[in-house]
């Protein structure tokens, strides 16, 4: 019995000795509980009976107090040794960890205790709302495990000095009670329980994408992961239809990032702060990234601007995005010069020297009638046109029509851009004064020909307008066409017809008219018109007897009529045959069907799993998945619900599987291996793969999104509800 005590003592000694090597701090996302070690005065924790348990105290090398229980009653059988801690406050503790610090005595190495001695002790707790007492109620306590050493130690370690710390961590979860009570159960071991440490672990406040996210408690379950909505902070705003959220796993750690927040209008992000863009710059809105500098022709001299305003004299518009400098009217055109084209008033200027800084110039053209002194100006009347408009002008020039001979017109022509109209300062022009003639005007108009023979051609035309002289004669010039350079004629006449005679037959002749009179010069020529006069063949023509020409259109009809049978008999036979050939995935040859087969490929036999799955899936865009919130955690990492947004097709509803970070090569040629597997199948019944994204991190398999969660868990849940 000497030996069995004082091997205690050597034995409490060096438990301290070695717990003074092996202790550590807890984990930053653990909130604790119970700290046995932390305490300095005694723990005063129930033991029953007294003989069992004991409290032994030290010191650590700063000399503080540093409290164990131990117990190594071998020599007697039928042990039942209890110690009980005191009453532990559960907090906000869903899923509670329990970490053992003891050293456990080899039965082989003590004489005498064959058949008394245990290698094992027994963790129990027991929920209340409120501290129990010094009773131990042994019955309503439930057994958490059964505790055993990893390694124990020998009388050979004791004289060595040499002992064996254990560290065994166990969990308890679905608590209702506001608190609870540990026991330690000892049947008949030597063991020391040095450190008895309770806590429960939290996702620590962090921010994160501009996004604060507090202190959250680690849900119980395993797989569960808890979302949680962060709040941007200050001068930041969440992205529309996607705030900042992540999830608490049961480990403490934030998992999954989804959405974000974005410094508002005014500011941007530095060293994960929102600060006010300074003076000269701006931010127009929260989805750019950061400030930019006033564009040309404005300024800011305030802190956090949205805008910068425009320097006198320069306008932005509304539609002008935000980096667009301001702007402001053109100058005059310049260089307005005329002529005269057919009668018609051809007015042509060149651009602006200054456009203002815009592109989209355009011109308007102002028509003035004025007479003589005092000088009065009035509008055109509506005879006048302008081709092809009058304002809104893209190009430099118009053509004028209809004027009147001997009219005093004034045309002013101004630049316009699109702050034109925001400007208070009088609009820039051009303009010129003329005086139309009357020969000017005077264009014969819609020549025709009226008759046409072998050897002559009779054309008509319309008067022109302002034609009121009695004396209006018109010259008509004519020649073979491509001779007008060697040769032309000219025949005068007051009529509005004429019969040109002596002609070439088959022979193409261009003809131009133009007005003159004894009170003006000659007008301008009428555009020209092509006339060919009769052949001999097709004078011929016309004295066949219509009789001959009404039996050949009947023969060739006939023949036309035949040929249309013909075909359609040899198309009815080549449809006949062709039939077979719209069959489905069945190929025809020879008129023999052959079905067509699939032949399924093991993806373990490519080398390179990422081109294996590349055979059977299609990689998606990153930019294409949307994730909305995790469903789950699987074996190669957390599983997500999400959208599939493709162009031209409807949003998908889809399931994403992700591969974690730094897994090894055989996990990700395992995770590869599946999505080929999938990809290979075709069927209404079979799940379908969607696509992989192979390309960015994490790795994604995306699939057909079941509502239903898990089949067999489904089934289960529905036992009995199915025929």
């Amino acid at each position: 019995m000497t030996s069995v005590w004082s091997a205690r003592l050597r034995f409490s000694r060096l438990v301290l000795f070695n717990f003074l090597l092996h202790c550590g701090r807890g984990a930053a996302n653990e909130v604790v509980l119970l700290d046995s070690k932390g305490s300095q005065a005694e723990l005063r924790w129930t033991a029953h009976p007294s003989d069992g348990w004991e409290e032994i105290s030290g010191v650590d090398e700063n000399y503080k107090p540093i409290r164990t229980y131990q117990v190594c009653n071998v020599m007697s059988s039928n042990q039942n040794n209890w110690l009980q801690t005191g009453w532990i406050m559960r907090r906000n503790g869903q899923r509670i960890f329990i970490e053992l610090k003891f050293t456990l005595r080899d039965c082989n190495s003590i004489p005498g205790v064959v058949g008394t001695c245990k290698e094992t002790f027994n963790l129990h707790y027991i929920e209340s709302d409120s501290d129990v007492g010094r009773d131990i109620l042994e019955s309503r306590y439930v057994k958490i495990d059964t505790i055993a050493a990893d390694e124990s130690f020998t009388q050979g370690d004791l004289g060595e000095r040499k002992m064996k710390l254990n560290t065994e961590v166990r969990e308890i979860e679905h608590l209702v009670r506001k608190g609870f009570h540990l026991g330690f159960q000892d049947v008949g071991a030597c063991v020391a329980l040095v450190s008895v440490r309770v806590y429960y672990k939290t996702c620590l406040s962090t921010v994160q994408s501009l996004a604060v996210f507090p202190d959250t408690v680690a849900e119980a379950a395993f797989s569960t992961l808890v979302e949680v909505r962060g709040s941007c902070i200050s001068d930041s705003e969440a992205e529309m239809d996607n705030p900042p959220r992540m999830h608490c796993s049961a480990e403490g750690d934030w998992l999954v990032p989804i959405g974000k927040c974005a410094c508002s209008a005014g500011y941007q992000e530095i060293a994960g702060r929102c600060e006010a863009c300074p003076p000269g710059t701006y931010k127009s809105s929260a989805q750019e990234s950061e400030c930019s500098w006033c564009p040309e022709h404005s300024y800011t001299e305030e802190l956090a601007s949205t805008q910068c305003d425009c320097k006198a004299d320069h306008y932005k518009l509304l539609s002008d995005p935000a980096p667009a400098p301001c702007t402001k009217p053109p100058t005059a055109p310049r260089a307005l010069g005329y002529s005269t084209r057919q009668s018609a008033l051809h007015l042509a200027w060149t651009p602006p020297q200054d456009s203002g800084g815009r592109a989209d110039i355009t011109y308007n053209v102002q028509c003035s009638v004025c007479a003589a002194p005092p000088q009065t100006c009035q509008p055109c009347d509506g005879r006048v046109g302008f081709l092809p408009q009058r304002l809104g002008l893209a190009e430099t020039s118009v053509t004028v029509v209809n004027l009147a001979p001997y009219v005093n017109y004034t045309f002013r022509v101004e630049a316009v851009n699109g702050v034109s109209s925001l400007s208070h300062s009088p609009r820039r022009y051009v303009e010129i004064t003329l005086i139309i003639s009357q020969g000017g005007n005077m264009q014969v108009a819609d020549i025709r020909a009226e008759h046409i023979e072998q050897k002559s051609i009779t054309l008509a035309w319309q008067e022109p307008d302002f034609s009121t002289n009695n004396d209006t004669q018109y010259e008509i010039k004519f020649y073979e066409k491509e001779q007008s350079d060697q040769s032309y004629s000219t025949v005068k006449t007051s009529s509005t017809t004429l019969t040109i005679n002596n002609l070439k037959p088959g022979t193409l002749y261009i003809f131009q008219v133009r007005v003159f009179s004894s009170s003006t010069d000659y007008g301008n020529y009428s555009p020209s018109i092509e006339v060919q006069t009769l052949g001999e063949l097709a004078m011929v023509s016309r004295e066949q007897n219509p009789v001959i020409v009404i039996a050949v259109v009947s023969v060739a009809g006939l023949i036309v009529l035949v040929s249309m049978v013909f075909g359609f008999i040899i198309w009815r036979r080549h449809c006949g045959y062709s039939k077979a050939s719209q069959d489905g995935d069945e190929e025809l040859y020879f008129h023999f069907k052959i079905p067509s087969r699939r032949t399924y490929i093991d993806p373990d036999t490519c080398d390179d799993p990422v081109q294996a799955v590349h055979l059977f899936a299609k990689e998606l865009d990153l930019s294409c998945i949307k994730i909305e919130r995790v469903i789950g955690g699987g074996e190669f990492g957390e599983v997500c619900r999400g959208c599939l947004k493709l162009p031209s097709k409807r949003d998908l509803p889809v399931a994403i599987k992700t591969l974690k970070v730094g897994c090894s090569e055989k996990q990700k040629r395992t995770f590869l291996s599946e999505a080929s597997i999938m990809g290979q199948f075709d069927h209404s019944n079979v799940i379908r793969l969607e696509g992989v994204i192979t390309r960015g991190k994490p790795m994604m398999i995306v699939i057909e999104y079941m509502g239903n969660a898990v089949l067999d868990s489904f089934l289960r849940k529905n036992e009995g509800q199915f025929t």
